[in-house]
């Protein structure tokens, strides 16, 4: 209980929105999908996954152990794909480095797919995982918006990480 409270306060101190951002990649994301005005649910983390599928138009998606997740995507967009390599999107609860190289070596992830991490402040074991998670050099983009984070392997961008308020 303390540790999401003491990390809230940390998170605050620390976000920004889209004027703190100098990334054209990221400043687009930002403006012009998390800040939209759509609400397409009321978790913040789903709500995140529905916005990012519908801005980049992802066709290849794969969610893990969240068949309800995985409905609600469906209806939301008929045509996407799920669990095709390479993806472009995942949906994971946690996920530490050695999932991160074991993905990464089978080959699921392309130049331009996303993670998407929920539960980062779960507990402090999940945060150090996500710590260590955005520190490895594969890792250009990262984006920490407390309920959710995304993590991208974009080879053309300095590596940049981000706290944004949503």
């Amino acid at each position: 209980m303390w540790f999401r409270f003491i990390s809230y306060l940390n998170f605050l101190a620390k976000s920004t929105n889209q004027h703190g951002v100098h990334s054209p990649f990221v400043f687009q994301y930002v403006t012009q999908c998390l800040y939209s005005k759509k609400k397409l649910h009321k978790n913040k983390s789903i709500n995140v996954l529905l916005k990012t599928i519908d801005y980049f138009g992802f066709q290849n998606v794969s969610i893990e152990n969240k068949t309800e997740v995985k409905e609600l995507v469906k209806q939301n967009f008929p045509h996407i794909q799920f669990n095709e390599n390479p993806v472009d999107l995942l949906y994971v609860d946690e996920m530490d480095t050695l999932l991160f190289q074991k993905i990464c070596s089978e080959g699921k992830l392309h130049n331009d797919s996303l993670i998407l991490i929920c539960s980062m402040y779960k507990n402090k074991e999940s945060l150090d995982q996500w710590k260590h998670l955005i520190a490895l050099p594969e890792i250009t983009v990262s984006i920490d918006m407390y309920y959710c984070g995304i993590i991208s392997i974009r080879r053309e961008q300095a590596k940049e990480h981000f706290t944004i308020r949503i």
